[in-house]
């Protein structure tokens, strides 16, 4: 089965994780008072989880700018691509996991910008484990 995925679907995916890291600290801040959060936590602890929230955003960043700027070479069929799709893909696929098995039990603001918003980032979120998992099925073959 030959999957094709067109450069500006990647590039629109590209984008949108390039906006999940700009918008990741507004998120934390505003939507769920995270700063407030993690300074109850012991000081060794409150750098682990500012660590770990920047690797997410870095991460995030990184794998759009990938998308962005070589689009091309995420679906050349080589062992790279298969390797960094499938990296990325199992990345998003887990995050869609996390979102819809734990998250659903904590309350947000129920602004309507924000329920919106959550709306839109599980789409995201969606989006690009299904592009990803395509690119990497079209580089097994």
């Amino acid at each position: 089965m030959e999957i094709q995925i067109p450069n500006a679907i990647i590039v629109a995916g590209g984008i949108g994780q390039i906006f999940t890291a700009l918008i990741y600290p507004y998120i934390r801040h505003r939507v769920f008072d995270w700063y407030n959060d993690v300074k109850k936590l012991k000081p060794l602890n409150q750098e682990i989880a500012k660590t770990y929230g920047r690797y997410i955003q870095g991460l995030n960043f990184t794998f759009g700018l990938i998308a962005l700027l070589i689009p091309s070479d995420l679906k050349n069929q080589s062992h790279l691509a298969l390797a960094l799709t499938g990296l990325i893909g199992a990345y998003w696929i887990g995050k869609v996991i996390t979102q819809f098995a734990y998250y659903p039990m904590y309350q947000i603001p129920q602004k309507t910008i924000f329920r919106i918003g959550s709306y839109g980032m599980n789409f995201l979120f969606v989006f690009f484990a299904l592009i990803y998992s395509l690119l990497f099925i079209h580089n097994l073959g």
